[in-house]
């Protein structure tokens, strides 16, 4: 009993000394104040005026390196919770032995909301865990919109100006703890603004969707960001996870997705010893070889890879429209999108030139194409007077009336003729799917969809996919012989962002081996054919989300989408699967 009881003392006393801070690591000389290297100057300031984090105060310390001369935009580095790491003196020493840029340093305390009772029970709000742990946008904007600003609004103390550089490539971001977490984030939100990332035991766990990185690495398109890791074996294990293992995670993810990753593992707790210890390290990893910029690597990702075609990006189409949808191939492979709020639908040709098709679509928002080679388009009764019917266009100039009192919001028609409507009736009414067959007859062949919006056809014609906005589901049916739906059921389970209570899916098509590309907040979210998420495809910031795609061009493999108030195009590897194609055999699913 005796025996067991010391090992069992010995190991708790172990752990409680390895948690207690007992580490010890050498001293990197540029941790260090050294003889002969000019020390910059540290200005102090306290901000309180913003409004992405209304009502609170933070203290905010701008480093000023010696050789900065005012004559140019610095580099910037940004550091959460402070000074940390014996910064400005390693900012010192890797400057002047030109192991770093000229770099701005500006490190930032969390917010927090001063209390307001004089008695002295009431206390302070902190926002460190609603700034740093979550997820989303919003502390990148403070950076850029807020805090940036406020610093290239003040002086040195000999009066010369604060330029800070605009470039991502010029700017690192660093943090512990949950401060990492905030550093990836905004680095991960804008990688054009922020493109180095220093993360010392970082929270990547479940405190507010962090855990969430480790499968969202592996799933998107590859992003121009650089990072160093360390954390050791040490680290908490708690309520909200294992912080050592979700580090080891992240990092496997990052390496799996081809990002330019270096991490430095040890056997500390959740301190700040080794991350101080490395920290000189890392800022001379993350800008060794600038100013050459930071590149994307190769994810292992197949579903990715068998998409996008290399060295291949966005480009823009068109902008300036009122709200881009509706867009839509031919058999030639032209492309056509509906400006809903001017009511007009444009043509891209074979040739990029883009040209106005209709004049006045009735602010019509879903298009389809029938084997015939006509231009079928779904209105929503938003025009003037209202106008709720399907159009059938022979020419550009004349339309027929399908079907009268029929309001939907798309539309897609199948090699037989049957055509298949989504018709909503806002967030919190039931949505109804609406069948119109090639003789006219009008039925509803489902309700209760919470916003039905998308539909598209299977490769095989046999199932119909309907995107439910209002949450984070993809809807499947299977297409009986008469053309009503049978076996509805959720299908796929689609990412929503951490400032989001929904998915907000839209548009969706299908390549002809049966992937399912759902635009969505998030992006354009790829499926295979069980409805799982494989791959999410960014597209370009505009002032909304992702609305619609299709796959144009003489072979149906430019990937073209509708972004709010812009189109654009993309060369992919796969091609499109077209309705008023004959239906084909998609590749057999992997289970």
């Amino acid at each position: 009993m005796k025996s067991n009881f010391l090992i069992l003392f010995l190991l708790v006393f172990g752990e409680v000394i390895a948690q207690s801070g007992s580490e010890t690591y050498p001293a990197d000389p540029a941790s260090k104040v050294q003889e002969g290297v000019p020390q910059g100057e540290i200005l102090e300031f306290t901000f309180d005026q913003s409004e992405i984090f209304p009502g609170t105060t933070r203290e905010i310390s701008v480093y000023i390196p010696s050789q900065y001369k005012a004559d140019k935009p610095a580099c910037v580095h940004v550091n959460q919770d402070g000074i940390k790491w014996n910064a400005p003196t390693v900012f010192d020493n890797l400057i002047h032995q030109k192991e770093m840029p000229v770099t701005i340093g500006v490190f930032i305390t969390p917010g927090k909301v001063l209390a307001q009772n004089g008695d002295g029970i009431a206390v302070d709000r902190f926002n460190r865990s609603f700034e740093y742990d979550g997820l989303g946008d919003r502390y990148a904007r403070f950076l850029l919109e807020e805090v940036f600003p406020f610093v290239e609004s003040q002086k040195t103390n000999d009066g010369r100006p604060i330029i800070l550089s605009k470039n991502g490539n010029d700017r690192s971001i660093a943090g512990s703890s949950s401060g990492a977490v905030c550093a990836f984030t905004a680095a991960w939100e804008r990688p054009e603004e922020f493109s180095r990332v220093y993360s010392a035991i970082g929270t990547y766990v479940g405190l507010r969707g962090a855990d969430r990185y480790e499968i969202l690495v592996r799933k998107h398109e590859p992003k121009p960001i650089r990072i160093f890791m360390q954390d050791g074996s040490n680290d908490l294990n708690i309520y909200a996870g294992d912080w050592w293992k979700a580090n080891e995670a992240m990092q496997r993810s990052l390496v799996f997705s081809g990002y330019d990753v270096k991490h430095v593992w040890g056997e500390g707790g959740h301190n700040n010893k080794h991350g101080e210890a490395v920290f000189p390290d890392a800022m001379r990893w993350l800008w060794r070889d600038y100013p050459q910029p930071i590149t994307t690597g190769e994810t292992q990702n197949k579903f990715l890879n068998a998409i996008l075609a290399e060295n291949e990006g966005w480009e823009l189409v068109g902008e300036d429209y009122g709200f881009t949808e509706g867009i839509a191939v031919n058999q030639k492979g032209e492309v056509f999108f509906q400006d809903i709020p001017n009511a007009k639908t444009y043509k891209i040709g074979l040739d990029g030139k883009l040209e106005l098709y209709i004049s006045d679509s009735k602010k019509a928002s879903g298009t389809t194409f029938s084997k015939s080679g006509e231009m079928i388009t779904i209105t929503g009764g938003w025009s003037n007077p209202p106008t709720k019917e399907v159009h059938l266009y022979k020419t550009p100039d004349a339309y027929e009336v399908v079907a009268e009192e029929t309001p939907g919001n798309d539309i897609s028609v199948a090699h037989n003729g049957n055509i298949y409507i989504t018709s909503p009736n806002g967030k919190e009414r039931p949505s109804k799917l609406i069948l119109v067959k090639p003789d006219g007859e009008k039925s509803i062949v489902d309700e209760g969809l919470k916003f039905a919006n998308g539909l598209c056809l299977s490769p095989d014609q046999t199932q119909l996919y309907v995107t439910e906005s209002a949450t984070h589901w993809v809807w499947v049916y299977q297409i009986q012989a008469d053309g009503s739906l049978a076996h509805k059921q959720k299908f796929g389970w689609l990412h929503v962002r951490d400032v989001d209570e929904d998915a907000w899916s839209d548009g969706l098509k299908c390549d002809r081996d049966g992937r399912i590309y759902v635009t969505s907040k998030s992006g354009i979210q790829v499926m295979d054919q069980l409805g799982r998420v494989h791959a999410i495809i960014p597209t370009p910031k505009t002032k909304g989300q992702v609305s619609n795609l299709c796959f144009g061009g003489p072979n149906f493999d430019i990937l073209y989408v509708t972004c709010h108030d812009k189109v654009y195009k993309r060369k992919v590897k796969v091609k499109g699967a077209n309705n008023f194609e004959k239906p084909v055999k998609p590749m057999k699913a992997r289970l």
